[in-house]
């Protein structure tokens, strides 16, 4: 099994799509890391030499970061926005969208499930 910067590629997977399992490695950076390797984008991770995901591992090293750097890098930018009390920095803080979004109504996959309401609790207390 390969694994190149911290992660295992998926051995039954064609090389441009496992590169894709890498946090900052789309489809497009993927296409131009493995033309810079000279290896085929078609071929299964399975039968990759030991050679070519060395090529690979070395062009992404050379490339910039991936993987835990490019996280620990947004981490910080975003404490940065934060720290300085920014529009965007306040928006993080409150767990709301950052990108002008509505939020009267939508917006759950940000705020996180809906709260009871005071009416329903009315309702449940006025049958008993």
């Amino acid at each position: 099994m390969a694994r190149i910067a911290g992660v295992d590629l998926p051995r039954n997977k064609q090389a441009r799509i496992a590169l894709t399992y890498i946090y900052g490695i789309g489809d497009p950076r993927a296409k131009s890391i493995l033309e810079k390797a000279n290896v085929d984008a078609f071929k299964k991770v399975q039968d990759l030499s030991e050679e070519e995901v060395n090529h690979i591992r070395q062009v992404i090293e050379d490339e910039g970061d991936v993987e835990g750097d490019l996280r620990k890098d947004v981490q910080m930018h975003i404490k940065r926005l934060i720290d300085i009390q920014s529009y965007r920095g306040n928006r993080h803080r409150r767990s709301l969208p950052v990108r002008g979004q509505r939020t009267h109504t939508n917006a759950r996959t940000r705020k996180g499930p809906r709260k009871g309401t005071v009416a329903n609790k009315k309702k449940a207390t006025a049958k008993t």
